[in-house]
């Protein structure tokens, strides 16, 4: 696991060395071990690298790497299958000098060409740069678990694995996007190919940019798209085998390494499953890693333990307090982009943790995607059904849930209000209207006269409603899956893994999320997942059930929740309003102050849950003054 960075010249001016290294220093945090710069004989490429040594620990996996005289790259993330591939190659009369996995990709490409990315199975970000042919291949990986982050503009291709890197160089002019800002406000997070500065682009998953630095062509094309429309007809018990023996294969790739390596255990269903499988493969106890609160109702260690006791883990623990908010300004550095999801904080804490004891963590992030195992997805297989109820809805259910959300002001019922009032909606738009931060509606109220003209003509929605058309011939109650597969996981879920992993040099793992396993999940009939309206990952579970214990795999899902509500009614909610409503945020032009302190007001004097509203406007703006102030 490493951090990538890069520059290239469309016209006269040249690379230099400083450059690239003035960039590495800013991600020097993804890669202590080691770094390097190479820079091509025209001085028009410049290629960065920071390395986190993983595979082949000795000075022959150095970065920058060359291959046959021809070939250079700079690589972030693991190949898993890169052994089988090497063993390929060396039978076709390739000959490699480490034994990396970044030597094979490029051997690969050398046999393939663009073709190679059908070869790799893992995570990866990386650029290649033909001497010979004076291109370069930039490729993220099929889910984005890697961050490929560029400015491009006729002049100059700058690339990194964080926009921190190019914001050194002084062909960008730092500025930021509201229209990015507008998105994120509904969403949690800036949806991709936006960054929340203006022009820095992330590439998308399952994408690659090929420049031909000759003709100045730039090619940019999708690789992989998972499809769920080709279902098998199997028997539970089928499934139960072909689930379990892939999710195992999947862990047994991903425990290759050359360092100490361990295991998130959050006491939920993916992350037990995992350690499960890898303590099943090891000969001594697996390291796992939870994080807890002191408030109750959150705290998920009691599970964790349980699963640490049965599998016999070396566990250790760690407990988040309110306090913690301290290190908040530093995460939304390190974030970069503006990114309003709370376990974030938790995420940096265990991750911190862990990196004290090992070098590599697993972890059961995309059981949820593959199985689904959201809530949002029983509401969205209800409201397929409950639209032919509609008559009836307007004349009875409608009024009765307005009056309901106004007389008992609590999120319950102000959640039933919202779902009444947008099922005769489109059902995308009624999706997200469940799922969102802040609706068009709140968005509409809050924002100044100026903002709104400013970002008014870009509807999120839309952003959505394209993923759900994207999806194909897929039944509509399982659109959803495919939506979040291609937003809600590689913009907000994977990122934030990577983020707070990364800021501590810790690489971070997810078998469930292993391409090959997302084929098969994507076969498996919707009705083995969602059973009814709310038996959530039922083909999972029953896959699990003599493995794992009944107390994990039928108890109410929790999720990674953080206790932001109580906080910002009690320790922290001193912090929100002195922020939220000083003149330095109110200057900016882009809220309302009055409408500003409902929300905050609301959420104090009400039982109606405007946390999530007050952590995105809160993180926002810590994000305007760590980079604009």
């Amino acid at each position: 696991m490493c951090g990538i960075t890069g520059k290239i010249y469309f016209n006269d001016q040249t690379v230099s060395e400083n450059d690239i290294l003035t960039m590495n220093e800013k991600i020097l945090h993804r890669g202590p071990d080691d770094g390097g710069a190479y820079i091509s004989p025209d001085q028009k490429v410049g290629l960065g690298h920071r390395r986190l040594s993983i595979i082949d620990l000795s000075p022959l996996g150095h970065q920058p790497m060359s291959y046959l005289d021809r070939y250079w790259i700079v690589f972030n993330g693991e190949v898993y299958n890169f052994q089988e591939k090497r063993d390929m190659l060396e039978k076709e009369g390739y000959a490699f000098k480490s034994k990396s996995d970044t030597e094979v990709i490029m051997a690969l490409y050398d046999k393939f060409g663009k073709k190679c990315l059908e070869h790799l199975r893992g995570m990866f970000a990386f650029a290649i740069y033909d001497e010979k042919e004076k291109t370069i291949f930039c490729v993220r990986d099929r889910v984005g678990k890697k961050p490929f982050k560029y400015y491009l503009d006729e002049n100059v291709f700058m690339f990194a694995s964080e926009l921190k890197a190019i914001l050194t160089q002084k062909e960008y002019e730092k500025e930021p996007d509201y229209i990015a800002i507008h998105h994120y406000l509904t969403l949690q997070y800036v949806p991709a190919p936006l960054t929340g500065f203006k022009d820095i682009k992330k590439l998308e998953p399952a994408h690659y940019l090929f420049i031909d630095l000759k003709t100045k062509k730039i090619e940019k094309e999708r690789y992989w798209k998972l499809d769920y429309s080709k279902k098998l007809n199997l028997s539970e018990d089928e499934w139960k085998k072909r689930i379990m023996a892939k999710l195992g294969e999947s862990v047994k790739l991903r425990m290759i390494a050359d360092v100490p390596l361990g295991a998130f255990l959050s006491g939920g269903i993916d992350s037990s499953a995992i350690v499960g499988l890898m303590s099943k493969l090891s000969d001594k106890p697996v390291k796992t890693f939870s994080i807890g609160f002191e408030e109750a109702k959150f705290n998920e260690l009691p599970y964790a333990r349980m699963i640490a006791k049965k599998f016999k883990t070396d566990h250790t623990e760690f407990i988040v307090k309110p306090d913690a908010i301290e290190v908040l300004p530093m995460l939304v550095r390190q974030y970069e982009e503006p990114y309003a999801d709370s376990s974030a904080l938790p995420t940096y804490y265990v991750s911190k943790m862990t990196r004290d004891f090992v070098t590599v963590a697993l972890n059961g992030d995309g059981g949820d995607e593959n199985f689904a195992g959201y809530p949002w997805y029983s509401v969205h297989k209800f409201s397929l059904f409950y639209e032919k109820l509609l008559f009836i809805h307007k004349i009875i259910i409608l009024p009765l849930a307005r009056l309901s959300a106004g007389i008992f002001k609590n999120t319950f019922f102000d959640r039933v209000f919202r779902f009444a009032v947008f099922i005769s909606d489109n059902y995308a738009k009624r999706y997200l209207n469940y799922i969102c931060y802040f609706s068009n509606e709140m968005k509409s109220e809050i924002y100044t006269p100026g903002f709104r003209k400013k970002v008014w003509q870009e509807n999120t929605y839309d952003i959505i409603i394209n993923k759900f058309r994207e999806a194909g011939k897929v039944k509509r109650v399982e659109q959803p899956l495919f939506v979040d597969l291609n937003s809600f996981l590689p913009d907000d879920l994977l990122v934030k893994v990577d983020i707070a992993s990364m800021t501590v040099a810790l690489e971070s793992r997810s078998p469930f999320l292993d391409h090959e396993f997302m084929e098969l999940a994507a076969k498996i009939p919707f009705d083995l997942k969602l059973k009814g309206l709310n038996n959530k990952k039922y083909i999972l579970k029953k896959t699990l059930q003599d493995f794992v214990p009944n107390k994990i795999l039928y108890r109410k899902k929790r999720g990674f929740v953080v206790p932001i509500s109580n906080w910002f009614k009690n320790d922290l909610k001193k912090y929100a309003y002195d922020i939220l409503l000083s003149d330095r945020t109110t200057n900016r032009g882009i809220f309302k102050k009055e409408k500003t302190k409902e929300i905050l007001d609301r959420h104090n004097n009400t039982n109606v849950d405007h946390s999530r509203h007050i952590w995105a406007l809160l993180t926002l703006e810590l994000w305007f003054r760590e980079y604009f102030d």
